[in-house]
């Protein structure tokens, strides 16, 4: 692991467990204490997590499938997968807070713990295998090489599906990004990448992964390409 990979992501790790958490724990709540800008970003999120919950649904024998949630911030996905009866599931974040903080929402909803496993680790640490893998919006924390190589990791645990979704390069939001619109204030805490779509289904092409549905969701200030991509049979 080179010294910028691992600078990198001490710094991610660092951020999210101390002001990252707090911030993204409020924009990803009920709070009303979040700014314009964080509240587009909550709704946009929303968007992309209900879209993979619609594709999921549309699963031959849903429930009895294993899932993992990579960098599953505060549950935003984990829960929804609970809800829906979902047996098997392993969320993972590079953050304790962020795992802690998941913990404390599913036992508020008086879900069941025991259907979830939890593992503290970066991506590239993850271990298992699963049918379905999904990683929402952590590739923006990471330069295009890294992001990639994850990509690949990610497939390799994965026994049919993987569902990613990332911040697009176009060179309209490198020219807003350079100019610091897209992203905004002090909220930019650590560095925010944009990543080229084609490299990231070159990464899942190499591993034997194929484009099933693409989409971008967008609100002010977030712009996300999600792909899901199936195992070539």
């Amino acid at each position: 692991m080179t010294s910028n990979k691992i600078i990198e992501k001490n710094e991610v790790k660092e951020y999210f467990n101390g002001t990252g958490f707090d911030r993204w724990n409020k924009i990803y709540s009920k709070s009303e204490e979040i700014n314009t800008v964080q509240k587009n970003i909550r709704k946009g999120h929303q968007k992309t997590v209900d879209d993979v919950i619609s594709y999921i649904k549309n699963y031959h024998d849903l429930t009895n499938k294993s899932y993992c949630d990579a960098g599953c911030g505060v549950g935003s996905l984990a829960i929804p997968l609970l809800k829906m009866g979902i047996q098997d599931i392993q969320v993972s974040d590079i953050s304790s807070e962020m795992i802690n903080e998941t913990k404390k929402r599913i036992n508020e909803l008086h879900l069941n713990q025991k259907k979830i496993k939890f593992q503290t680790c970066d991506l590239e640490q993850l271990k298992g295998f699963f049918d379905v893998v999904i990683c929402l919006d952590v590739f923006i924390h990471y330069p295009q090489p890294v992001a990639e190589e994850m990509v690949k990791h990610l497939c390799k645990l994965s026994k049919d599906k993987l569902i990613v979704s990332f911040a697009p390069y176009t060179p309209v939001l490198a020219v807003l990004k350079n100019i610091g619109k897209l992203f905004p204030g002090p909220s930019r805490t650590t560095r925010a990448y944009t990543l080229k779509e084609k490299g990231i289904i070159n990464a899942a092409y190499e591993q034997g992964f194929t484009v099933v549905k693409s989409k971008l969701n967008k609100a002010p200030f977030y712009f996300s390409k999600l792909i899901e991509f199936e195992k070539v049979k």
